[in-house]
């Protein structure tokens, strides 16, 4: 249907500013309409990488893009000068955070400039769904993760306060948070200010005040 795509064609004849982030590689299909407005300021895209295992990945996210799609995606994004990112989320300790230096590594390898990352979050009925999915999929571990993310939620399963909900608190939380920082100088990601979207091109996509067709 390529919904997408008439969304961002629309943007673009606008050359209305936007952001976005997936996890798969049909990105690329609208490679042109991303190239055209990262010319001029108008357009960055970060892609989530949640794990470099593909087995793991097809537990986890068994319609989404591989690891490898999704990192050729990146690769192919930056070399057509769109600014790029990579999100390693969710972090899931004790399953996935293990592979934090791994996924920014082989993201700033395939032209990544910025990362981002985010702590599992288990609002309302989620939590019980990804209890269910633990016990279902990793039942040798499921009580120890289930563990170690209420020691990063206060001893609940889920913080939802701004400003600590993307990250958790506690020591394993600040552990995750300072192999971030450190995995990033290391790859040089984040060294750099991302510039702001241009927001003073917009022009609005219809003559001001036409009455709109409404096709019955």
């Amino acid at each position: 249907m390529k919904v997408t795509r008439s969304i961002l064609e629309v943007l673009a004849r606008a050359r209305h500013p936007v952001a976005i982030i997936t996890k798969h590689a049909l990105i690329l299909r609208d490679l042109d309409l991303l190239t055209d407005m990262a010319r001029d300021g108008l357009v960055s895209v970060a892609v989530s990488v949640t794990t470099l295992d593909a087995e793991l990945k097809r537990v986890m996210e068994p319609r989404a893009a591989s690891p490898q799609a999704r990192l050729r995606t990146l690769a192919a994004l930056s070399a057509a000068g769109v600014p790029t990112s990579v999100m390693a989320a969710p972090m899931i300790p004790a399953l996935n955070d293990q592979e934090l230096e791994a996924i920014l590594e082989a993201a700033a390898t395939a032209g990544a400039r910025w990362a981002g990352y985010v702590l599992v979050r288990l609002p309302y009925e989620i939590k019980d769904l990804f209890r269910e999915w633990l016990a279902e999929h990793y039942p040798d571990r499921a009580a120890h993760v289930m563990s170690l993310i209420r020691d990063m939620r206060g001893g609940r399963d889920y913080d939802p306060r701004f400003g600590t909900r993307m990250r958790g608190t506690g020591p394993y939380a600040q552990l995750l948070g300072n192999r971030f920082r450190l995995a990033c100088r290391r790859l040089n990601l984040n060294s750099q200010p991302r510039a702001p979207l241009d927001t003073t091109l917009f022009r609005p996509p219809g003559r001001a005040g036409a009455q709109l067709q409404l096709g019955l």
